[in-house]
């Protein structure tokens, strides 16, 4: 046994010969050493660290796995948001982007650009302090992610310590993703183990990096390239001139970009990047889904700023859709939450850009029609975006003739009620159908409801099935016991359900309006309604007496809410004065649900008695900034245009509200105005 001195000196060593022998191999494509050799040196650092524990240091290549299992992960707030890409799927796109980006500058700039291949993996930011890496988390929505940096401390080519000279503090930003070969040797082992296999390396990356135990993501062996270093203000851009500037930095570090991106100094050189890369895209040991380009300027790329969620001076130039051919065998109709029924192609089994796909939304009559389908027609399916699966074409030349014409049903699939048609749209009769319900629940528990996270769409249908819920009261009745004994269930996983369902009964009223399914009340008109309840002593209310309140409503009553009209509020009445509804809100009161009323408005009442539509891309404020903001100044934010309008806020791309406002008169406002207006 050495001494500590000894061990000392040894376990610097072997460190600092292990670190080289990572950075050689994930940084300079370069291996030193067989995994053999490399694995004999971590053995001998662990036994050293173990018989001396105060030896063990964070950045230590022994940390990279290790600790008790996560119960449940934290929320981080990223200081710079995280944005998304704006896609283009044509050369054209690239040129309507690059004329958007100068125009909107107001001057020609030399374009020089970086390119760099787009991975199909997830976006994460490392932060280091003192070089030490310290925090790492998803994107999340850009604002907030979750700490994951447990999971991300057993990828090896994510360095515990950087290398070189580095700020005191620093975010680097990269994607997680798996190598093919992992993801075929993982699959080979869930099937052996008769566990259903991941779609695609994306999924199983995403899945890896939100095991609670990092034990599993460290057998998962997960990869990391590097695509920038998160900064802002004039010490970035001094530090930082161009995006290759980054990219030479995050290497000194000891992080790795991906080797295969370069600058090119005009749009003929990215057409040609863009075209070798998909013809190697087979070739790469990984999955991408395009490039991304990025004015390589940092200065010009700041002054672009912000479109919406997504950066002015970058794209992500998407491959083509890839396409195959299939044959629909049979059509099936869904029921949604309102009673809607969509047609779905059930497609003999066809692989399109490497996942599996049966199913596409056929979404109405007309678009069945449009194609001019028919059950046992041969197809082109392609994946929208590389995400979604769609039908794009009808092969009539290689009909049978034993094909069938599909028709729309007279009665619900589900409870055989009588089907009325509402424009393209058609709707179950019956309020109550099994389908509608079940589509309810999943909506009552989803974010914008009353978020309960735990209680996705397969954790509902599996209560559903046991008996343990009917309706959306017995979700606060749920006891621990009762989710336990379920198979695939255990006391963690029942307790972290039944915890998440009791911090949830406090409930902002808009919300809770909101998560009833009351048809044709989104969030805006669920805002609308909120603002009429009196305001309660104590800003708690009971559910009862919410729920008298709205009964007491009139349809007239109702009507005179600006942007409530009559289809609305008969809807809204209707609900309120169903015996079986008003059972359900005071079974809600019996398990404890408490309404919370948000404090009204005391600021400026600059816009008091205007209501807005907001249509298109707004580039300055993302959209539920603004209507936060109308909001905070006395304002009303409605999600359709009539001649009670105030004002239409009309940003980039704006949709048929836009015409709407135009044929009713209604002011319309540009971004610029809209600020102006709010700012004075």
């Amino acid at each position: 046994m050495p001494t500590r001195k000894e061990a000392k000196e040894r376990v610097i060593k072997l460190r600092k010969e292990i670190n080289r022998y990572r950075h050689s191999y994930h940084v300079l494509d370069k291996s030193l050493v067989s995994d053999e050799v490399n694995d004999s040196l971590k053995k001998e650092l662990f036994d050293l660290e173990t018989a001396f524990p105060d030896l063990i240091t964070p950045d230590s290549p022994t940390q990279r796995v290790g600790g008790e299992p996560l119960k449940k992960f934290k929320k981080v707030i990223h200081l710079i948001r995280m944005s998304s890409l704006n896609d283009a799927f044509r050369e054209e796109d690239v040129l309507a982007w690059w004329e958007r980006f100068t125009n909107y500058l107001g001057k020609e700039v030399s374009p020089s650009f970086y390119c760099d291949l787009k991975m199909d993996g997830l976006a994460v930011e490392l932060l280091y302090r003192d070089g030490i890496f310290v925090e790492g988390s998803t994107r999340g929505d850009g604002l907030t992610g979750e700490d994951i940096t447990q999971n991300l401390k057993t990828i090896e080519a994510i360095p515990l310590r950087l290398q070189g000279y580095y700020p005191k503090e620093v975010r680097i930003r990269g994607e997680v993703f798996l190598m093919r070969k992992d993801f075929q040797r993982i699959n080979k082992e869930l099937e052996k183990k008769g566990e259903k296999p991941y779609a695609n390396p994306r999924n199983l990356a995403a899945g890896s990096l939100r095991q609670l135990d990092p034990k599993i993501t460290a057998s998962r062996k997960l990869f990391f390239y590097a695509y920038g270093i998160s900064g802002e203000g004039e010490g970035h851009l001094r530090s930082y001139k161009t995006h290759f500037d980054e990219y030479e930095t995050l290497r000194s570090w000891g992080i790795a970009p991906n080797p295969s991106g370069r600058v090119v100094h005009s749009l003929k050189d990215i057409f040609h990047f863009h075209e070798e890369v998909e013809k190697k895209r087979e070739k790469l040991p990984y999955d991408i889904d395009g490039i991304v380009i990025s004015v390589n300027d940092n200065r010009i790329y700041a002054e672009g700023g912000i479109i919406g969620k997504a950066p002015r001076g970058a794209i992500a130039y998407k491959f083509a859709p890839r396409e195959a051919t299939t044959v629909v065998e049979e059509i099936k109709i869904q029921v949604g939450r309102t009673g809607t029924l969509t047609p779905v192609a059930v497609m003999r089994s066809v692989t399109v850009g490497g996942v599996t796909i049966t199913h596409a939304t056929l979404h109405n009559a007309d678009e069945i029609e449009r194609l001019g389908l028919k059950i046992g027609d041969t197809v082109i399916v392609s994946r929208a975006g590389d995400v979604i699966p769609q039908i794009n074409k009808v092969i009539k030349e290689l009909r049978t003739g034993k094909e069938k014409v599909f028709r729309m049903p007279a009665r619900c699939p589900v409870d055989n009620s009588p089907v009325i048609r509402d424009g393209v749209a058609y709707q179950c009769s019956n309020k109550s159908c099994s389908a509608r319900h079940q589509e309810t629940l999943y909506h009552f528990v989803s974010r914008h409801g009353f978020n309960i996270e735990g209680l996705g769409p397969k954790i509902i249908d599996r209560f559903l099935d046991e008996g343990l819920i009917v309706d959306a009261s017995d979700i606060f009745s749920l006891k621990k016991g009762d989710i336990e004994v379920l198979e695939r269930f255990g006391e963690k996983s029942a307790e972290n359900i039944i915890r998440e369902i009791e911090e949830r009964k406090k409930i902002d009223l808009h919300r809770f309006l909101y998560s009833l399914g009351i048809l044709h009340v989104g969030e805006e008109t669920a805002r609308l309604l909120a603002s009429q309840m009196p305001r309660g002593k104590s800003g708690l209310l009971g559910v009862s007496e919410v729920g008298y309140f709205y009964k007491s409503l009139s349809v007239e009553k109702l009507q005179e809410i600006s942007d409530i009209g009559p289809k609305v509020a008969e809807s809204i009445y209707e609900w309120f004065h169903e015996s079986r509804n008003f059972s359900l809100l005071k079974s809600f009161e019996k398990f404890g649900v408490k309404i919370h009323q948000t404090k009204p408005n005391t600021g400026s009442k600059l816009l008091e008695g205007k209501s807005f539509v907001l249509t298109g891309s707004l580039e300055k404020l993302p959209r539920e900034e603004a209507k936060e903001k109308i909001r905070s100044l006395g304002g009303e934010v409605s999600e359709s245009v009539s001649s009670k309008t105030s004002y239409v806020v009309v940003g980039a791309d704006p949709g048929s509200k836009y015409q709407k406002a135009q044929k009713l008169g209604v002011k319309i406002l540009s971004e610029r105005e809209f600020l102006k207006m709010i700012r004075t």
